[in-house]
């Protein structure tokens, strides 16, 4: 992570931020954790910098992560920053979305002129084809802002507590408080250098993990109640059909970490969560503890992607209850 050619390549990126006369940042739809941190990370280089900037990702990031420095700064008007508008950025930083389609400006950003500069900071492995002039894709980080991490100290920007504060939630979100396997060495000392520069880690953790509604205390209730396991497989699944996710459907945050806690169930090589996100369309996250199993490939195979041991895949389709499970029409 911290050879020549990375560094060289931390050096170039900054020199490319450095020219840049207005600067977008976009992270992903239903931006998590890590994706939020990242884009209000750079943010905070940009303010040192006095850059001319936008933060935009295409849906609002969740109220849970309001403590982040420029949260208050992330537009989801597209027509802020697509179209004609698009044109006046000279530099297009994207930060954790694995797939173009995500940032919803996949053709602004395929077609984009000549005079315009594409960066990407991101630990998802690459699924399609590079759109980017500089890229630091590093799928050994346990989360994008750990490479941003690296990013800052190679180029030796001073990483003040609001910094700290961005770089340790992307951790900590994306390691489950460091219950994945992706938290490695490496990632606990950032996170400890993070908290000795004045990361917030109580404020942090209350904020992205104990902040669990009533509503979402009864989601559980029935995601748990719907659990079963494959014997064919020795995968476990759980399902929430449309009727189910309308009684839960007053924040996205709710969906937070329930395929990850499900992963913590002993004896199975996988656990699935299927939901139907509306008339027809499926969304699915896989995790998995194994180390002789990846789940990437089936989310690939299904469309999706992701890490080795978590990933995701939309389906077309609904899901129906049946006597004594379900079937996808």
């Amino acid at each position: 992570m911290n050879s020549w050619r990375s560094i060289y390549q931390y050096n170039n990126v900054l020199s490319v931020i450095k020219k840049a006369s207005r600067v977008l940042v976009v992270s992903h739809e239903k931006p998590d954790g890590d994706a939020t941190a990242s884009v209000c990370a750079l943010s905070l280089l940009l303010d040192k910098l006095g850059k001319d900037y936008i933060l935009f990702t295409p849906t609002p990031p969740s109220s849970s992560f309001s403590f982040l420095p420029n949260m208050d700064k992330i537009t989801s008007e597209r027509e802020e920053v697509a179209g004609e508008n698009f044109f006046g950025f000279d530099l297009i930083i994207i930060a954790d979305c694995g797939s173009v389609n995500r940032t919803k400006l996949e053709a602004e950003i395929r077609n984009k002129r000549t005079y315009q500069y594409i960066v990407e900071f991101d630990h998802h492995p690459r699924k399609e084809e590079r759109i980017s002039e500089l890229e630091i894709r590093l799928p050994q980080a346990a989360a994008t802002t750990e490479i941003i991490y690296h990013f800052f100290k190679y180029n030796n920007i001073k990483i003040d507590k609001e910094m700290a504060d961005c770089i340790l939630t992307g951790i900590l979100t994306d390691t489950a408080n460091f219950l994945h396997p992706s938290a490695t060495k490496k990632t606990i000392k950032i996170a400890s250098r993070m908290v000795s520069k004045g990361a917030q880690f109580p404020k942090i953790t209350k904020n992205t993990w104990q902040n669990k509604s009533l509503k979402a205390m009864k989601l559980w209730s029935t995601v748990l109640n719907n659990l079963q396991i494959n014997p064919k497989y020795n995968i476990a699944f759980t399902v929430l059909t449309l009727e189910e996710i309308k009684k839960f459907r007053e924040k996205e945050e709710v969906w937070d970490g329930i395929t990850n806690s499900l992963n913590n169930l002993k004896g199975v090589k996988a656990v699935i969560f299927l939901r139907q996100e509306d008339e027809d369309l499926i969304k699915g996250s896989i995790r998995t503890n194994r180390s002789d199993i990846n789940v990437a490939r089936l989310a690939n195979y299904l469309g999706g992607g992701g890490h080795v041991k978590a990933a995701g895949f939309s389906l077309k389709g609904r899901i129906e209850k049946t006597k004594n499970s379900w079937k996808i029409l």
